[in-house]
């Protein structure tokens, strides 16, 4: 279980790159600035640049950043998932609804609101996990039914991440049997059609 990224080369990173700059940046400020190296100790630069890395860690925008560069070096990488998805559920009846999704995705978290012209979902616990080889995200949600008077369900999702061409392109896909608390099951897959994490999916 992780959550996007090695934890443990994490901390070995930031610990290894919090020395170096500490170093470099106290040199620099020595050579340059003779007269303010005696104000500016080693041992007080290196709180100051932890704090800083640990913040772009854990905010979205820069996290995505260093995300996007480090896959572009190690594809093996865990796939980004924030954006836009569509497509489609399928019931143990063979009944089916289209589906939209938005996959809120950071170092730390992963958040999907699910929506279909019946119900909408928000969740529970979305963890990415990597079994043989394969990407994975387990997904665990709250359902509330458009409905009135049909009460909140819970659902979990085991999805198989992968890549799929579609007209020339290339695409994320998710896909997977959900099982409810209701004694219901089905199917879901989703592919994703933008980036973005602002649009509107809501059925209603």
């Amino acid at each position: 279980m992780f959550r996007v990224i090695n934890f443990t080369l994490l901390i070995r990173g930031v610990a290894i790159i919090t020395t170096f700059l500490s170093i470099l940046i106290y040199n620099f400020v020595v050579t340059r600035y003779p007269d303010l190296a005696s104000s500016i100790r080693l041992f007080t630069l290196a709180p100051i640049i932890a704090l800083v890395l640990t913040f772009l860690i854990v905010s979205k925008w820069p996290a995505r950043l260093m995300w996007s560069v480090a896959r572009y070096f190690n594809g093996s990488l865990y796939p980004d998932l924030n954006g836009v998805w569509e497509g489609e559920i399928v019931t143990e009846n063979n009944e089916t609804f289209a589906a939209r999704a938005i996959i809120r995705q950071a170092l730390l978290h992963t958040e999907i609101d699910m929506h279909t012209e019946t119900a909408k979902s928000v969740t529970l616990e979305a963890t990415p996990v990597m079994e043989g080889g394969q990407f994975k995200l387990y997904y665990s949600y709250r359902a509330k039914p458009k409905k009135v008077g049909y009460g909140d369900y819970t659902g979990t999702t085991i999805f198989d991440i992968r890549m799929v061409n579609i007209a020339k392109a290339t695409a994320l896909e998710l896909s997977g049997y959900y099982y409810t608390d209701r004694l219901t099951r089905g199917s879901t897959r989703l592919r994703q059609i933008s980036s973005s994490v602002d649009r509107d999916v809501t059925f209603y």
